[in-house]
């Protein structure tokens, strides 16, 4: 027996378990560049299209922070730049699947059960890693594909692709080591989660020095982000294979701190010993709501800060955008569709917060599935074999899958009315319309949490579907209108019927009957949760 014994049984199971997230969140990531490709090949064919673009949008400061920097306006620069954002999904993804079939496995108690066969110790972490390095080369191969499919050259498709993946196997070695600093997953998520903010913003200061984000005296905060090499190999504009030794010698670095200390340290604990709990529980932990709020305050917190940021981002960027792409009709078609509104400043901005709403519907589905979290993980039953009925304790945790995107969306169009406000000069008049934006998407975001309520209180093996479903609202908001897709396929996501609130005529008809939809999930989900079975822990 070695230390790496029955590191294949576990792969195994983990592909089993994920065989239906792990190809959702690969194909759509991997899907996403190529239609970028083909998108600005239809919408810019000239160079002098492509130059006016990227002179008056894509290098942006705004744009540059939030994308990435751009290095020339070929299809396939401006493509790598638009693709920025999709290198952090990549990382986020794989710094909670390592964290999952890791530390969660060990605080459930199943890693220690698998420990009791011929199993090594270093066999969990490697399965776990084994598995996620292997989705993100995946991933950047089917990526790479794609784009020489769309006609652009394969050695910058294939630069593109290595990096996308790198940035992933980074990000999945920072969660392997963050579950080995903390006993408990919430820790190790928040530790990856904070190595990955940190990263986005020396990525953000680095990149919005500079014209285009390269050259500027900040530049170098770019080079100490993993978040800022992948770009930095310069994919379609005289490419630097050498770029990509920085991922790889830092993974490397990471995984030869992680392993160490994963077999000098007990099953079940972590490096950094918790911190100890008052001797007595407060007022607000006498109920389940208390316990609620103290399970979900922390990430709602974290989504708050994030997306106000964002949207002082979007708001800064919106005259520049609208501009830029003034004159060119396909662009102002999309724009239309996606925004609805007379000026291209404010299509954008109504296409990018109806962009936003699909992340706080993520929100929303999080907060749902942490009933389900918490009753696998056997703290639900006990709580339920006390006077705390089943509707009551289910009810506190879809309290937050509802107000916390309410609170997200809110935040998010008032942080970008205030910044789309002071660049036209009317700070009073901007924030009152882009808050109205940014909470006409809640119904629709309510729709998604309530799906997944559902699949919690009556389907609850499948409850994981729920993220599925947000891929493919995510996929058609992404590609339908550029696709020019039939509208019976585009009404398929509920953000489709959200009305554009910055158009000349709307009706709030489709937010009743949104919410009226939200509201009937919602309630067949604490009805058959109260008739199903609750495991034991």
């Amino acid at each position: 027996m070695t230390s790496f014994t029955g590191t294949r049984h576990l792969v195994r199971l983990i592909m089993r378990r994920d065989r239906v997230v792990l190809p959702i969140w690969i194909l759509l990531l991997a899907v996403l560049p190529a239609s970028y490709a083909s998108a600005y090949t239809g919408l810019y064919p000239t160079a002098a299209e492509r130059a006016a673009y990227l002179a008056g949008t894509a290098s942006n400061p705004s744009i540059v922070a939030l994308l990435g920097p751009v290095y020339g306006d070929s299809i396939g620069a401006l493509t790598v730049q638009r693709a920025g954002l999709l290198a952090v999904i990549a990382a986020l993804v794989s710094v909670l699947m390592v964290v999952r079939h890791t530390r969660t496995e060990e605080e459930a108690g199943r890693r220690e059960l698998l420990g009791a066969t011929v199993l090594g110790r270093y066999a969990g972490l490697t399965a776990a890693l084994l598995v996620t390095y292997a989705a993100n080369v995946l991933l950047g191969l089917l990526a790479a594909g794609g784009l020489v499919a769309a006609g652009l050259p394969g050695t910058g498709s294939l630069l593109f692709g290595a990096g996308m993946a790198l940035t992933g196997i980074v990000f999945a070695t920072v969660g392997g080591l963050a579950a080995q600093l903390t006993e408990s997953a919430g820790g190790a998520r928040g530790i990856g989660l904070g190595v990955l903010g940190l990263a986005f913003a020396l990525r953000l200061g680095g990149d919005a020095g500079g014209s285009g984000g390269t050259g500027g005296s900040a530049e170098w905060l770019s080079w100490l982000s993993p978040l800022g090499w992948a770009a930095r190999g310069r994919a379609f504009a005289g490419e630097r294979w050498w770029v990509l030794l920085l991922p790889v010698l830092f993974s490397a670095v990471l995984a030869l701190v992680a392993y160490p200390v994963s077999v000098r340290r007990d099953l079940g604990a972590g490096v950094f010993p918790p911190r100890l709990g008052p001797a007595s529980a407060g007022a607000l932990l006498t109920g389940p709501f208390g316990l609620a709020w103290r399970l979900h305050r922390g990430q709602l917190l974290g989504w708050t800060v994030g997306f106000g940021l964002l949207g002082l981002v979007l708001g800064g960027a919106a005259d520049a955008a609208g501009d830029a792409v003034e004159g060119n009709e396909q662009v102002a078609e999309i724009l239309a569709r996606l925004g609805g509104s007379s000026t291209l400043a404010e299509a954008y901005l109504g296409s990018t917060l109806s962009l936003t709403a699909l992340a706080a519907a993520g929100y929303g589905i999080q907060a749902a599935l942490r009933a389900r979290a918490e009753e696998t993980a056997g703290r639900a039953e006990p709580l339920l074999a006390t006077a705390v009925s089943r509707t009551r304790w289910l009810a506190a945790h879809l309290v937050f899958a509802l107000l916390g995107p309410v609170l997200v969306l809110a935040v998010t169009g008032l942080a970008t009315g205030l910044a789309y406000g002071l660049s036209v000069g009317d700070v009073g008049g901007e924030v009152p319309r882009l808050l109205g934006v940014g909470l006409a998407q809640v119904p629709a975001a309510w729709v998604l949490a309530g799906l997944a309520a559902l699949l919690v209180g009556w389907l609850p093996r499948l409850s994981s579907v729920a993220w599925a479903v947000l891929a493919g609202c995510l996929l058609l908001g992404q590609l339908g209108a550029v696709l020019k897709l039939s509208q019976w396929a585009l009404d398929v996501s509920p953000f489709t019927h959200t009305p554009q609130v910055l158009g000349d005529n709307w009706t709030a008809t489709p937010l009743a009957a949104l919410t009226v939809i939200a509201a009937a999930l919602l309630t067949l989900a604490l009805r058959t949760f109260q008739s199903r079975d609750v495991p034991t822990p």
